[in-house]
């Protein structure tokens, strides 16, 4: 369970839209992931608050996290490509399933795609006519050449390069999900936040990991990349926001403009643990920075949306909730 004082930031900040749900019926995929846990979770906030008598069925491979959650969460296991899927009618769809492993994108580049593409088209089927929100991906623009990215950025990945089958196939539901109804897409970034894995590709998840064993930080490369994180409770500000107000057709991107190098966010980290930090790489001369950072000046200005925890509160937060769940 997240933080009960977080769960209600969400539920406040969103307070005016929830009466769309109202008797509702919504349907939540990859209901166990980081994004949608935090959906599931504040949807049951609100709907106890609120009193909407409002239901969600949460879909996930492994749903047993979800038993007992609460009386408005169906936990539904399936695969989103399989034939057994929820029944509707849906008054609201998010989709959110997808294999975020970096493992499988480089290992089995194909089931990659099958799962982000073949998952979509399933889901649509079921749809319905429902409010959807496709929650895809700041790897469709390919590799930012600019400082921060727009929605209107006309780059793209090498198709040809089987490591891009995430961002390929994230592109492609895109098209797939805009050309069969009428769908707002979430392109995500980089956000952490209570459950967050710290043990797999994620560099500030690793951080903090280190940090819990008082062990010291080592960044393996030079420490120049850039990234910008959005906590968890903004992301799912941002995602409920997109679901009820968000224009059809329309991409937002979904993050943080507080760009921050791996080596800046290594000492930020080491320094809230009081451990060392260790960059082993050299930087080398006139190599391109690889950055991941969007403009959210289109979520600014249509939805009134802004980043209300800022990067050192979101490592403390987070920190916080894996030293109390340890225990």
């Amino acid at each position: 369970m997240y933080p009960v004082e977080e769960l209600d930031e969400v539920v406040d900040a969103t307070l005016p839209l929830w009466e769309r749900l109202r008797g509702g019926r919504l349907l939540i995929t990859g209901a166990t992931g980081f994004f949608g846990s935090w959906l599931v979770q504040t949807f049951a906030r609100a709907n106890a608050r609120l009193s909407l008598d409002a239901r969600v069925v949460a879909v996930a491979r492994r749903p047993g996290t979800l038993r007992g959650l609460d009386p408005a969460v169906e936990p539904f296991e399936a695969d989103v490509r399989g034939p057994r899927l929820p029944e509707g009618p849906f008054s609201h769809v998010i989709h959110a399933a997808t294999a975020a492993s970096a493992q499988l994108n480089d290992q089995q580049p194909l089931e990659m795609a099958s799962v982000i593409v073949d998952g979509t088209r399933r889901i649509l089927e079921i749809a319905n006519g429902a409010r959807f929100l496709f929650v895809s991906s700041g790897a469709v623009y390919g590799p930012q050449t600019v400082p921060q990215v727009a929605e209107d950025h006309q780059g793209g990945p090498d198709p040809l390069n089987p490591r891009n089958a995430y961002a390929e196939a994230k592109r492609l539901a895109e098209l797939w999900s805009v050309s069969t109804m009428p769908t707002v897409v979430a392109r995500a970034f980089a956000f952490v936040g209570p459950g967050l894995p710290l043990d797999v590709h994620f560099a500030i998840g690793n951080f903090i990991a280190d940090g819990l064993a008082k062990r010291p930080i080592i960044v393996k490369g030079d420490g120049s990349t850039v990234r910008s994180y959005l906590y968890a409770s903004d992301l799912a500000i941002w995602l409920w926001t997109l679901l009820f107000d968000g224009r059809p057709g329309r991409a937002y991107n979904v993050g943080s403009e507080e760009a921050v190098s791996i080596r800046e966010l290594a000492h930020a980290v080491g320094a809230h643990f009081a451990v060392p930090v260790e960059i082993r790489g050299t930087p080398v001369p006139g190599k391109p920075v690889d950055r991941y950072v969007p403009s959210t000046r289109r979520a600014r200005e249509e939805l009134g949306l802004a980043q209300r925890v800022p990067l050192r509160e979101a490592i403390r937060r987070t920190a916080r909730w894996h030293e109390v769940n340890r225990r």
